[in-house]
Formats: C-alpha cells, structure tokens, sequence
C-alpha cells in the first residue's frame, strides 16, 4: 500500500474516474500517479481530495486513457490492496442511478457501511480494550501518535489526525487502526448490538446434584397439579436435552407462565437468560426441518419444474401455509450446489422468529444483515459475504453486499411497501432490484406472499413470472372464520362499548377464557390523533407541518408523527380559554387503555413504533408474548409482519374503513392486504381462529372478499379499475415533488416545471398540485405525476426531460433554492 506524496510531475498518463459518496451529478475524474499505477485496480477505494479542503474515500469505477476537459487533481493514496467493489456490485450502482433518478454517490453511500466510507469530518474514538502498555508495540510511529493524541481527547475529525501527523495521506493509517481495532468509527461505540438472549430453566441446588432428592420438589408443590405436571415436564425435556427453554415447559406441559414462576419462587426452578448470537455462530443443537405435507411436496416439484424455464416465481401461498418450509429445501440444494442465498425481509422485526428457526436447522451457515447493527459488525459481515457465507438474512440493504457466488434470491412478504425506500435517495424498491440483480448473477428468484402486488400477478399474467399457488393451511388447519361487527348498527342498538363493539367484546372474553392469546390491529399509534376545542374550533397543529399534534398520555405530551416536534397537552383552550378539551380519534395507546376497563386482571402490551424503538425492546416483547406472559397484544401493521404465535385464537381489526378510505390510488390494495395479513395470525397451529372486523361499511367490496376469501375477484376489480384510470402496473409512474419554504415560490416553480415537461409529454403530466399534507418540516410542498406508457424508450426520455428541467430550474433566478425530489415507481 503506497502512502507517498505525489507531485504533478510523477503523473502517468491514465485516469481514474472515482465514485464519491456525494450526491453529484457525475463522478470525477482524477490522474493516477505513476508510482501507483500497478496498484489502481476498478473497485478499490483511493483517498482523494475534492473541494477546497475535503478529504474523501472513493471508489474507482474505471480506469481511462483520455484526461476530461478540466484540470484533474492526482488521487492521494490507495486504501485497499484488493477491490471491496466487485464487477456486479458496480453494475447495480449504475442500474439503481439510472432507473431511480439519482447520483452513484447516493447509491454508494446507501450501499456501503460507515466504516467504509471515511470522510474530513468522520470522528474516530480510541477503543475500549486499547493498552497502551501491551499494544504500543504493534503499531507504527503515526499509528502510535493517534492513539497518543486520543487518550488525551476524546474523540478526533479525520481532518484533525491530518493536522497531527502533518500529512496530506492518512487514510491508510486509518484503515490499518480500523482493521486492529485500535480506533472505531463514533457511531459504533453509540449503538452497540446485543446478542439474542433466551430463558432457560434449569433445577436449583440441591436438586441439580442430587438427582434423588427431585422426590423432595414434588412434595412441595403437592397442591398444585399444574406444578407438578411443569415439573414433570422438565424432567423429561431435561433428559432428551441440555438446555430447557422456558417455552418449552410452557408448550409441553400446557401451563401458563406463573406457574413456573412458583416453581422458581420455591427455589425448585432457575429461570436464566442464555445468550444466542446471531452473528458470531450459533451454539445451539442443529435440528432438521419436519416433514413435508403433500401440499408442500407438490408445491416443491412444481416450483422446482418452474424454474428451468422462469428466473422468477411467485410463490402465492395463503397465511400458515408452510412457505419457509418451501424456503428451507430450495436453500439447501442452492447450498449443496456451492451457491450463496439472500432471504429478503422487509423489516427488522420478521428476523427474530425466522433468523431463530433458520438457525435451528442451518447453524454457523447463516447471518444477519440489518440497518441496526454497528459499522464494525456491518464491514465484517460485508467481508463474509465476499467470502462466500453460504446464507444471508436481511432487509433492503442487503442487496448491496458483495456477493461472491449468488444464486438464489428469496423476497418473502413480497407485497409490504417496506421494501420501498422513500428517504433518502436512491428511493429504490428492493423487490424489484432483487430482479434486475438476478440477471447479473445468474440466479433464481422466489417471490413470497399470501397477498401478491398487483405488480408482481401483473407480470404472472403477462407470462413473465411463473406461479406456484398453496391454497391450504399446514396441517389441514382451516383459515380463520370472520365475523363482521357493524359498528353503525352496534351504535343504534347501543352496543358500543367505548371503541369495541359487543360482538369483539364477547368473542375477547371467550378466547381469553379458553387461555387463548388476543391480538387487536389498529394502523394507528398514540393515544388519539386530534385534541380540539368544541367551544370554538381551535385543534392542536404541528407548528412545522399542517398535521394535527398527536395526543400521547404516557407523555402527557402531543407530538407531530412527521418532524417529531412535541410539546405539553395544553390545560385549556389556547384561543378561547375552554379547560375541557375533546380527543377525537384513537390509536393503539388508547386502545390498551380502553381495554383495561372491561378486562382488569389480563396483561396487555402494545407493539408500535412508540414501544419498540430498542432492538431488544422488540424481542423482549415477541418473547413475553410467544411465552404467553402477554394475554393481548394491541398492535399497527407491525403485528401483520409474518410473526407466527402458537396461541392467538382471535384477531381483531378495530377500524378497517380508515385503511379503506385512505386518499391513495393504492388504498384498497392495502387494506386487503393489511387485513388478510393480520387475521393469518389468528389460529396458525392447533385449530380454526376467529377474526372480528370492526367497520361501518359491511357490504364494501374489500370486505366482501376478505369474508370470502376471493382473491380471484379483488384482482379483476382492481385490475381494472387501474388500467381504467391509467395507473400502476399499467402505466410507468414518476412522481416529482417541488420543496421550498415559501408557499408562492414553489407553485411557481412547480408550474414552470410542469409546463415545460407537458411540452413533450402532454396529458402524461398530472399536476402540479398541493398534496394532502402541503407542509412537512417547514417546507410547502408541490407535486407533479407523470403517467408513463410502460416503453423503455419514452421512460428514458422522460428522465432525461426531468434532468434537464431540474438543471434549468434550479439555475433561475429566485428558484435556486427549491428542492426537487423524484420517485420512479412512487409506491
């Protein structure tokens, strides 16, 4: 690794065109000095300066023969003695900027880990472990001046260690402490991953040595049956194996967590925590999956079959059908065939339950790759996967890891809009790179879902993806019965009860009754979404956007759900002086709240952004509820998320015109699949549950075809509707939005803009207009649709308008300061 100054003088004639982790509008293009010429490889990052005073570390997309038109500026040193980019990994940057209309600086800089991507300002802290006695004597005399200078201040700005070593090449010296674990990144000591714990059981002491005197713990809980058959239950698991999950009791015995609460509160039972790390292996026994139903091998052969002749299949199979069984084998023969595997998840919270079960059966072989983890964990998991870790499990930002040998791509939950990206750029959607990947690897694609994207059957119909269809539950389980609660003829009758009606009343006492588990949906989280005045109208508004504040009363605070802004529940009326206040609407908080009036003696937990904000805040409460120590969990979509619970026998979705009545072309698409994801959570193992949907609008047409279970006539309703009405999948849409924080400077901005692209594209532009919410975090807000004939041509043309339009807009005069956003695929 060469770290010598280079003088103009020392220049060959090559050229490096290098990827900033910027958002310019090209990359730039620097001279390569002589002495490094051999070393400049396409992938590698190199320390270059860019600016007056910016130090960055970039990437070199290729190497070129002819200098640009302006003076270049000589690349400063080499980081890397080998490509961390490889050939595919640098096509997709390319794709993703070109088809999403944004930077490759952008795209690098979601592609690649903090700890990759050092920058002047990156602050570097001194590791805990450092000793300056024992470790003083493996670094370099620059390595060593660092660490001196850190254990007199506590943190440094790259620009600093410049200073210090009086440089102008320090990356390396950086990279060679990163890599000793002598400094880490300022993020990585903030947030730090804790391995997944677990509860086991195991006997106190004297029981634990002395086998014989178990006789002695039975008579001690003599009056209580359910003790007993707890105990017995250990036992037995005890022998088959070494490690007593608490759950296991629970399952095999039958008993509530109290129970062996008693157990241990007799000092019989040691409930403690074992630790199971999800990256550094997997130390539990390796088991092998169950199995197969005659569903499942049909479905196996048939998709088997499919794919030498498809690259993708959609794999459309109802809710506790069995596909991560489907999953398990494909991923063992790609295995077998030497090849890498990416299991796509569109949230964080799916991983808990699937990463546990995978683990089981695939061990060391898996890891998990998510936004959560710390920089050093993210750069080591990106070197495994270089080197050829056989299964990675992860949300969106997986698809940019260097893959070595990738051959298979499981999308699982194929539908959920958390595989779009919406801020910051690029606003890629990871279903759908995960397609245009599989082209550059060669690999197959699976795509997962009990409630497909009309995009995605669009492509079926159109012969472009096959389809494998598992129309029944595993284990002959039928799907939930669902019963419609009319919340208008509840009110006429007086049967409302608060927010519930008395038919989602009594079907709650009967599960909780038969010690079933209850999980309540409403899309909505805080207390109530409105606080106004009756008197005189005045309502409580976010001071940044044209949002009403959120009442959250654990806080007693009302927040915005947009830019955060909070502040105290005002004791009166702020206009008219009114001290009693109405809340209009509720949300999950409220919910909870309603629930303990009618139901005092059940726990109850609720699982939303406001409670779940800690990774391990998650777990602890996907635990308590799988160990039954939660009776009902009052959850947003969160809950819809493919979590899988032994015990739910009842469901209930307390609102479902708010998600059919939401102001978006795509409302009923996701209503029926919200609700239809939420009630497969209802009975998933030992028999039929119960879904109760609360709703003024009985006869509406999603309703209907939920009660029916009609996949068939939702499709050809909204299938039509949208080649009617010329929207996706029938059309390609773009959606431009226009930012400022003037009102009158961004409609004149917006209607330049969209003047000047109906000049080529006519009635293909929609707009511009205000959206529903025309104020979000101070700026005034403008959009503009385009609605495109799905032509790749006419689509390249309108990028290039738009670009160009951007380009002009923002060189007027007064318009410079606008901010333009634009979403290909806005949905």
């Amino acid at each position: 690794m060469n770290t010598e100054l280079f003088s103009p003088e020392e220049n060959s004639n090559k050229y490096a065109v290098v990827i900033l982790p910027i958002a310019v509008n090209k990359p730039y293009t620097y001279s390569i000095p002589s002495s490094i010429l051999h070393q400049i490889k396409i992938g590698i990052r190199v320390e270059v300066s860019f600016g007056k005073n910016k130090l960055y570390a970039g990437v070199v997309k290729e190497i070129i023969s002819e200098a640009p038109e302006y003076k270049t500026k000589p690349i400063i040193s080499i980081i890397d003695d080998s490509p961390i980019i490889t050939n595919q990994q640098l096509k997709l940057w390319q794709w993703i900027s070109s088809y999403y209309c944004c930077t490759l600086g952008e795209v690098m800089n979601a592609s690649l880990p903090s700890g990759l991507k050092l920058a002047s300002e990156t602050k570097i802290l001194l590791g805990p472990t450092y000793n300056e006695n024992l470790d003083a004597e493996y670094l370099t005399d620059d390595e060593y001046l660092i660490a001196e200078a850190l254990t007199l201040q506590h943190e440094l700005k790259i620009e600093d260690v410049k200073k210090i070593l009086n440089k102008k090449t320090i990356y390396p010296v950086i990279k060679s402490m990163l890599d000793k674990k002598i400094i880490y990144l300022y993020e990585e000591l903030i947030e730090k991953y804790k391995a997944k714990t677990i509860s086991c059981v195991r006997f106190c002491e004297p029981y634990a040595s002395d086998p014989k005197r178990i006789e002695e713990a039975f008579a001690l809980c003599s009056r209580s049956m359910k003790q007993q058959e707890a105990l017995l239950a250990f036992i037995q698991l005890s022998k088959k194996q070494d490690i007593v999950r608490r759950q296991e009791i629970y399952n095999t015995a039958n008993v509530k967590a109290s129970i062996v609460k008693a157990l241990a509160d007799k000092n019989i039972f040691e409930i403690y925590k074992r630790e199971v790390s999800r990256l550094d292996g997997y130390s539990d026994d390796i088991s092998d999956a169950h199995s197969l139903s005659d569903q499942q091998i049909k479905s196996l052969v048939d998709l088997k079959n499919q794919l030498q002749e498809k690259e993708v299949i959609l794999l459309h199979g109802v809710t506790g059908s069995g596909k991560t069984r489907i999953y398990i084998e494909l991923i063992k023969e790609a295995m077998a065939r030497g090849e890498q595997i990416l299991y796509l998840l569109p949230e964080i919270a799916l991983t808990t339950q699937i990463v546990s079960r995978l683990q089981k059966i695939f061990g060391e072989d898996i890891v998990v790759y998510h936004s959560r983890m710390n920089n050093n964990e993210r750069v080591e998991l990106w070197k495994s996967a270089n080197e050829n870790k056989p299964i990675i499990l992860g949300a969106r930002s997986s698809l940019f890891l260097p893959f070595k040998n990738l051959g298979l791509i499981i999308v699982d939950e194929e539908h959920d809009p958390s595989f779009k990206q919406y801020e910051p750029a690029p606003r890629y959607n990871a279903r759908d790179t995960a397609v245009f990947m599989s082209h550059l690897y060669k690999a197959k694609v699976i795509l997962g879902t009990a409630t497909p994207s009309l995009e995605t059957y669009r492509n079926v119909l159109a012969d472009k993806y096959g389809l494998v269809e598992m129309k029944e539950r595993f284990g002959g389980l039928e799907m939930p019965k669902v019963i419609i609660a009319d919340m208008s003829d509840a009110a006429q009758k007086r049967e409302m009860h608060s927010l519930f009606t008395k038919t989602l009343i009594d079907e709650l006492k009967g599960a909780l009754e038969r010690g079933e588990q209850a999980i309540l949906f409403q899309n909505r989280r805080g207390y109530s979404p409105t606080v106004l005045c009756q008197t005189c109208g005045w309502k409580s508004e976010c001071i940044h956007c044209d949002v009403s504040l959120t009442y959250h009363r654990f806080s007693e605070h009302v927040r915005c759900h947009y830019c955060g802004y909070r502040t105290e529940l005002p004791k009166k009326c702020p206009a008219c002086g009114e001290v009693h206040l109405n809340q209009k609407g509720f949300g999950t908080e409220k919910i909870a709240d309603e629930l303990k009036i009618f139901f005092p003696k059940i726990k109850i937990a609720r699982m939303d952004w406001d409670t779940v904000k800690g990774k391990n805040t998650l777990e602890n409460l996907i635990n308590d509820f799988e160990e039954r120590r939660i009776d009902v969990l009052v959850g947003t979509q969160m809950v819809t998320k493919g979590l899988d619970f032994d015990n739910v026998g009842l469901v209930g979705i307390l609102s479902a015109d708010h998600l059919i009545g939401f102001p978006d072309f795509r409302a009923s698409e996701r209503a029926y699949q919200l609700i239809l994801q939420v009630s497969g959570r209802a009975g998933r193992k030992h028999k039929q549950g119960k879904v109760v949907i609360q709703t003024y609008s009985p006869k509406h047409p999603i309703i209907q075809d939920v009660i029916e279970n009609n996949f068939r006539a939702y499709l050809k309703r909204e299938m039509t509707e949208r080649r009617d009405f010329k929207y996706a999948p029938f059309k390609r849409m773009i959606k431009i939005t226009l930012k400022h924080k003037k009102r009158g400077t961004v409609q004149q901005a917006a209607e330049y803009f969209a003047n000047e692209l109906s000049l080529k594209f006519k009635e293909q532009v929609i707009g511009p207009a205000e959206p529903g919410i025309s104020r979000v975090r101070s700026f005034y807000l403008q959009d503009i649709m385009m609605k495109l004939d799905k032509n790749a041509q006419i689509l390249q043309e309108a990028k290039a308008k738009i670009f160009k339009t951007q380009t002009e807009l923002q060189k007027t005069k007064g318009f410079s300061g606008v901010r333009i956003i634009v979403d290909v695929d806005p949905y």
